[in-house]
């Protein structure tokens, strides 16, 4: 597996010159996508609704809406 694109604008493009705050979002040669983001598992998990479920492996993390609506336009309809 290995990234094959990043989707939407880069962190730089939307403002992070430090580098400490670089939410991005990938597409994968599998057809998948990694999120880069805050992790936030242990605040949210309880926030999950009742058909909502975490495997232990997984994790929640928050990406900013910024990033999300600037990827919109490049993420596949399938």
């Amino acid at each position: 597996m290995k990234i094959v694109r990043r989707i939407g604008a880069s962190p730089r493009e939307r403002g992070s010159v430090t580098g400490e705050t670089c939410p991005d979002i990938f597409e994968l040669s599998d057809g998948n996508f990694a999120v880069i983001g805050t992790e936030a598992t242990a605040r949210l998990d309880g926030e999950l609704p009742a058909d909502a479920a975490r495997a232990d492996y997984e994790r929640i993390v928050i990406i900013s809406r910024e990033t999300l609506v600037r990827a919109k336009a490049e993420i596949p309809d399938a």
